[in-house]
């Protein structure tokens, strides 16, 4: 499984109905279980974003869905990057000449 950390803003919609925010974290968590993505922690922030996603997923295509689906829902809009452990990132230096 890759690891993704997705940075979160809410839309219009999701702030006023900001009082179901927990609630719909839940409700995101059992909606990637499906897909087979699971959120490893949720973070609400302050600052430049509203809240903060890690995931584990088998591959970019289903932490896509998951993010178009989370996304159509219309609450949140989201940015996802693939993140390494230091493991992962010593395999990838190792591929340096």
């Amino acid at each position: 499984m890759a690891t993704y950390i997705s940075l979160v803003h809410f839309t219009d919609q999701g702030i006023r109905q900001i009082k179901q925010t927990t609630e719909r974290a839940t409700a995101l968590t059992a909606m990637a279980a499906k897909l087979g993505v699971k959120i490893k922690d949720t973070y609400w922030t302050m600052g430049d974003y509203d809240a903060v996603l890690v995931s584990d997923a088998p591959d970019d295509e289903t932490i896509t869905a998951l993010a178009l689906n989370l996304g159509s829902l219309g609450n949140v809009r989201t940015q996802t990057m693939r993140a390494y452990s230091a493991d992962e990132m010593k395999k990838i230096l190792a591929k340096l000449p």
